[in-house]
């Protein structure tokens, strides 16, 4: 196989990266939403959630390659979510 070829084959570290960036956007813009909501919150509460947000920022890559991966990040995005009520904030809404 030539070198040109073999640079062109997707690799799984590719996926992985993609799917790690793809959280990390999802958890980055809970964080911004959850600036925005600072008012309705105890700083104990907003204290919290970035630290918890943080911490799984950190953990990302490692979550990533999990076997059950997509559930669990899942999880902790919607556990996220509960707070901060993004999805429902983006959700559109129906209208009769």
């Amino acid at each position: 196989m030539s070198r040109l070829s073999s640079d062109l084959r997707p690799s799984r570290p590719s996926v992985l990266f993609s799917r790690t960036d793809f959280y990390r956007e999802e958890f980055l813009k809970q964080q911004r939403y959850l600036a925005q909501q600072r008012q309705y919150y105890s700083a104990r509460a907003i204290q919290d959630a970035e630290k918890a947000i943080t911490r799984i920022l950190g953990q990302l890559e490692q979550l990533c390659t999990r076997d059950n991966a997509d559930e669990v990040v899942s999880e902790l995005l919607r556990k996220i979510d509960v707070l901060t009520g993004l999805s429902a904030w983006a959700r559109p809404k129906n209208l009769h």
